[in-house]
């Protein structure tokens, strides 16, 4: 088979960040459920991978407050903990916000627009009752002012913090999400308008609305 020669091989650490996001996912959208035993051979077999690129997406998941161990013992999904999520969320809103702020006045029509049609998908999946389409396109929408404002270093803080969030926000959208696409609607608005500081703070309340156990009792 004439393949290049030149063409370095894939490296590992695609192999072990791939099985670290298919988890990552299962957790987030429920597949894997708080409390659920997690054991590499069996997440191996499910992945076909061997053990070893699944300890280490294990060993990041417990670094994110997704799973917990207990050395010689257990690894489990965690329980959805208030203290973990208060915190994730506060630092989740405040990247998101700065970002906002940041890119207000230079979000092109064509972000514009991909933010309105996320907005427009997230509506109908909140119509329809479908949480996971609802937590796509509300990832996919915030997920343009982050894209455009480029820092590296907010998108390493929401890795690590975003998918605790992510978890609470599929219980939310599963309850009742219509009040967030009322937020996204006005917070786009203030986009185009160039107004980010009012858009900033709009996008901050959306953030701050998620509640924790204790701020919705």
């Amino acid at each position: 088979m004439p393949l290049p020669s030149d063409v370095p091989p894939v490296g590992r650490s695609l192999l072990r960040d791939d099985v670290y996001r298919r988890l990552r996912d299962a957790i987030v959208d429920g597949t894997l459920r708080p409390g659920e035993q997690l054991r590499d051979a069996e997440i191996g077999a499910w992945l076909g991978v061997s053990r070893t690129p699944v300890r280490e997406a294990l060993l990041r998941l417990e670094g994110n407050g997704l799973v917990v161990t207990q050395p010689g013992r257990s690894t489990a999904v965690s329980e959805i903990d208030e203290t973990s999520l208060r915190d994730a969320r506060d630092v989740v809103a405040a990247m998101h916000t700065l970002a906002v702020q940041e890119v207000a006045g230079r979000l092109s029509a064509a972000d514009i627009a991909e933010m309105r049609d996320a907005n427009r998908r997230f509506a109908e999946a909140i119509a329809a009752g479908d949480a996971a389409a609802a937590l796509d396109s509300d990832e996919e929408l915030h997920a343009v002012p982050i894209r455009v404002l480029g820092n590296r270093a907010v998108e390493k803080v929401l890795e690590q913090f975003g998918p605790i969030v992510r978890r609470a926000e599929l219980i939310r959208f599963s309850d009742d999400g219509h009040a967030s696409i009322e937020r996204h609607e006005r917070m786009i608005d203030l986009c185009e308008r160039h107004d980010g500081a009012r858009a900033a703070a709009t996008a901050f309340t959306t953030w701050q609305s998620l509640p924790t156990a204790t701020e919705s009792r």
